[in-house]
């Protein structure tokens, strides 16, 4: 039996342990160089063998139809990557997540950067993004990402939470362990008298073609602005929670339920065949990632998934709702945004462009706003902004594509002629 997992992350790596484990055939895709995925950024932290499997680094999958699954392996910049067609008789879904960073006047200046990216550069290249570093937004992450900042030199002069950490004491019983991470991080703060302050957020930052300033807003429950404060900053690092990377779900049909793709309690989503896990079910974190990897992987050819297995996702599952509910995005963040805000930074399109494409009478759907805005229609296709775009425009941006990767025309010619 063959099976394919897409992802090397915390998910797939289970997932692909676990059906590798039961005597399947597994290939293990991943557009990163190495195994580990965004989670296992240093090289001690990543799995040293996968025994069992085949590992595919630097290969993207740019189409799925049905259990078929086309490839191309090497550098995206390069010249002669290689295409591969692999057939499967289960596939597990397993990509991910990235950044999300609601929109605001200058978020994309330089001296801007996601949390996600500025974690990157402090782990593997033992950069800082700045001397003087802001970091804001809303969720856990924004600890995790300071500790970074910190070990690299940064000096770290606040930490800004959108919502109040009040929340966290509805946290569920199951997400009582990490109660004792963050006390970690929380003296990471005084020892290093860094100020963290609830319900407040970065609005806007200035500069002359580097961050100079930032506007601080002292917000409501809703997110609205009470009162406003400027600081001078070096660098800003923002993030709003995260993003699934639903592509390769959509273009394989699966249904999606509140932005995630839905699955069963053995991760099978919709489409016979094919499971999920990890973030593009739900935002939990790496160990239910992890879990459901694991439950995937079984269920993936065939096996009896153990009540254990189980039991780790129903409470990795109730720890995510609780995240979700205590760090939701709130609907003020729209009224940050200036009429020449950019909302697609690709196509350069502004809050004001996208107002006035839905006010269009032609633009009846996802399809006319991106033709008529040309929202979405850049580089990254849609996956930085589409989520804003959405929020912002009330139109559902989940249509599905044949090509769910960028791909040369050169690659596709050469694909007809095999």
């Amino acid at each position: 039996m063959k099976v394919v997992v897409i992802g090397a992350g915390p998910a797939g790596i289970s997932a692909a342990r676990a059906a590798a484990a039961r005597g399947a055939d597994v290939v293990l895709v991943d557009s990163g160089p190495s195994v580990g995925g965004q989670f296992f950024r240093q090289p001690h932290d990543r799995p040293r063998t996968l025994p069992g499997v085949e590992h595919l680094p630097s290969t993207v999958v740019w189409a799925i139809e049905g259990r078929r699954v086309h490839l191309l392996s090497g550098p995206a910049d390069g010249p002669g990557r290689k295409a591969r067609t692999v057939d499967a008789d289960a596939l597990v879904l397993a990509t991910g997540a990235h950044d999300r960073v609601v929109p605001f006047p200058g978020w994309d200046m330089p001296g801007v950067y996601t949390a996600g990216a500025a974690q990157i550069l402090a782990k593997e290249q033992r950069l800082p993004i700045g001397r003087r570093v802001l970091v804001a937004g809303t969720g856990p992450f924004l600890l995790a990402v300071t500790k970074s900042l910190v070990d690299v030199g940064a000096e770290v002069t606040g930490v800004l939470e959108a919502n109040s950490p009040a929340r966290w004491l509805r946290m569920p019983f199951s997400g009582r362990h990490k109660l004792g991470e963050a006390a970690q991080y929380m003296a990471l703060l005084a020892r290093h008298r860094i100020p963290y302050r609830s319900r407040t957020a970065v609005v806007a930052v200035r500069g002359d073609g580097q961050v100079r300033s930032a506007t601080l807003a002292r917000l409501d429950e809703n997110w609205r602005v009470l009162r406003t404060e400027q600081v001078e900053i070096d660098a800003v690092c923002v993030g709003h929670g995260f993003t699934p990377q639903l592509e390769l779900a959509i273009a394989a049909g699966c249904e999606l339920a509140d932005g995630f793709v839905k699955v069963g309690f053995t991760q099978a989503t919709s489409v016979p065949g094919v499971f999920a896990a990890g973030e593009i079910t739900g935002i939990g974190g790496a160990d239910l990632a992890a879990a459901e990897g694991t439950v995937a992987g079984i269920a993936a050819v065939q096996g009896d998934v153990p009540h254990d297995a189980l039991r780790k996702v129903r409470q990795g599952r109730a720890f995510a709702a609780a995240l979700a509910r205590a760090y939701p995005i709130r609907p003020g963040w729209r009224d940050w945004l200036a009429t020449d805000t950019v909302v697609c930074r690709c196509e350069r399109v502004t809050y004001g462009a996208l107002c006035d494409a839905v006010q269009d009478r032609s633009a009846t759907g996802a399809r006319t706003v991106k033709l008529v805005s040309r929202v979405g229609l850049g580089r990254c296709q849609g996956r930085t902004c589409l989520r804003n775009a959405a929020d912002l425009t009330g139109v559902a941006f989940t249509e599905r594509r044949p090509i769910a990767a960028p791909v040369r025309l050169g690659e596709l010619a050469a694909k007809e002629d095999q």
